[in-house]
């Protein structure tokens, strides 16, 4: 057809979507067969290369929203490596998440029955956030102490808090420091009202579908070699929003939950 490895990606992509191999996969087929090398054994799937689902499932289960780099950095092999297991597990990404493709109809059933339930009780700008430095990673003990800055932040920002005899509707995820026991057991302590969340599901967390992708599209042409301006500019975008955008992220919320009622628990952009 005449076209470049590139033009022949885009092609890829519209007809398959997420499911299409890489670009830089794309390209290295074009330069063997372009050298005359028609053979369709991948020659680079080397013994050192093989990895067990067992270890991919392990990081995945740590840390659900790691990159293919990072991936395949953790188990030392290339990327094509990684995606071809993720392939094989049956895995996507959706809102930055690995989750699977297909879910087990014990997890459809959970997401059904959650966001019925979630429908049935649903007839300003951020209060606190933080940036992890550089190689940490959230633990139980962590996610704790930042629930504890959340409450004082609450209650120094918010006035209508105290009247509300401080109860609060916290909605996270599944996350295993989000789930840990330190952290169940201050919640208790506080009383908030935590709402269900069904796993594998970050297209109806507000965090996902609305903050975040809002705010990785702005940081598409943006690099930082300092930790400092990276906060700097969370800091700015931030405050540039309107409260508005914000909510509008949670009242979203119900007619995701329609979504996946209406439509038997199919994933949704």
């Amino acid at each position: 057809m005449g076209k470049t490895a590139a033009e022949s990606h885009r092609i890829l992509l519209e007809v398959y979507d997420e499911h299409a191999l890489a670009e830089q996969t794309c390209r290295k087929w074009f330069a063997r067969f372009k050298s005359g090398d028609f053979e369709l054994d991948d020659k680079n799937d080397l013994d050192n290369q093989k990895i067990e689902d067992e270890e991919l499932q392990g990081l995945l289960d740590v840390d659900s929203c790691q990159t293919l780099q990072e991936l395949a950095t953790s188990l030392a092999v290339d990327l094509s490596t990684v995606g071809k297991h993720l392939k094989t597990m049956g895995m996507i990404q959706k809102q930055g998440y690995w989750v699977p493709y297909e879910l087990k109809l014990r997890d459809i059933e959970r997401c059904f029955l959650t966001c019925e339930l979630l429908l049935e009780r649903q007839n300003e700008r951020v209060i606190y956030y933080e940036l992890l430095k550089p190689n940490e990673t959230i633990t139980g003990d962590r996610y704790r102490i930042q629930l504890i800055h959340l409450s004082g932040a609450l209650k120094e920002k918010r006035s209508e808090y105290s009247k509300r005899l401080d109860k609060v509707i916290l909605l996270h995820d599944n996350a295993r420091s989000h789930v840990a026991k330190p952290v169940k057991t201050y919640l208790e302590m506080l009383e908030w009202d935590v709402l269900p969340h069904p796993p594998y599901s970050p297209d109806i967390a507000p965090s996902d579908y609305h903050l975040f992708r809002s705010m990785a599209h702005a940081l598409i042409d943006q690099k930082f070699t300092l930790y400092e301006d990276c906060q700097k500019w969370v800091d700015l975008w931030i405050s540039s929003k309107d409260k508005d955008i914000f909510q509008h992220g949670i009242h979203l919320l119900p007619e995701r939950w329609q979504k996946v009622v209406e439509s038997d628990r199919k994933y949704f952009e």
